[in-house]
């Protein structure tokens, strides 16, 4: 018996169905303001096939880990999902700008730090698309359009610098951008390979989980065929879906 290669004509695998909570959060961190009313998030989730009564179990739980807060009536993101979802929309929205060939570098010039604290930076750099080059020094192609707010933090030394090799060699060492490209294929496939709700919704979140680690590199730097954008249209079509059908867009 012969198999069919994924990609030519075998159905990319279904992702696993959200939980109530996550399918909960996907739809806050989706709405712009990130707030809905009980009612609203309700009906969108029951649109997904989640219980109504199971829905508001889910918020109840989201509100006591301090996820979501309850604001005049409404649910609204804490402030760890605040800052998840402006690292999705710098994603989703692609903030790469002109690129001079500088690069941004963060030098840790602090030593004999706790380790909660020196695992804290580095979560820190990494979302803002920071690599680290070697212990203590991270840097990126600097053409983003955001201001570096790591620069503010005192155990850092931050300068921009051009590298004397060539740029697109040091970013292959520094991502694994033919394995991003890969996962970023295959989710695409994924999205595409269903209309039913609920696993689109799942889909859409491991999409969207995707992009926000997407380096945003320059375009020299990046490999041919690169999938980010075609990835981003797909998730931008899928947004305009939910919108259509009153609901919002996801992330988990």
């Amino acid at each position: 018996m012969t198999t069919s290669p994924p990609g030519r004509g075998a159905a990319a695998p279904r992702p696993p169905l959200l939980s109530a909570r996550s399918a909960a959060l996907s739809l806050m961190l989706g709405a712009h303001p990130g707030r809905m009313s009980p009612g609203d998030l309700t009906r969108a989730a029951v649109h997904f096939g989640i219980p109504a009564a199971t829905v508001r179990v889910a918020l109840t739980r989201a509100v006591a880990a301090g996820d979501l807060r309850r604001e005049d009536g409404d649910y609204v993101l804490g402030e760890r999902l605040v800052a998840r979802q402006r690292r999705q929309d710098e994603a989703v929205e692609d903030a790469a700008t002109v690129w001079d060939g500088s690069w941004e570098m963060a030098v840790v010039v602090v030593g004999g730090r706790p380790g909660a604290e020196r695992a804290a930076l580095r979560e820190t750099l990494a979302g803002a698309r920071l690599a680290e080059l070697r212990e203590g020094v991270w840097t990126r192609p600097a053409n983003l359009r955001r201001d570096p707010l790591y620069a503010a933090d005192p155990v850092l030394t931050c300068f921009r610098a051009v590298p004397e090799v060539a740029p697109a060699d040091l970013a292959a060492r520094l991502w694994d951008l033919e394995g991003w490209a890969a996962e970023a294929t295959r989710l695409g496939e994924v999205l595409a390979s269903t209309t039913d709700p609920a696993p689109r919704l799942a889909g859409a979140a491991q999409v969207v989980r995707h992009l926000t680690t997407d380096p945003l590199l320059p375009a020299a730097l990046l490999p041919p065929g690169w999938p980010g954008p075609a990835l981003r249209a797909a998730y931008a079509a899928y947004q305009d879906e939910l919108r259509s059908l009153g609901a919002v867009s996801p992330d988990a």
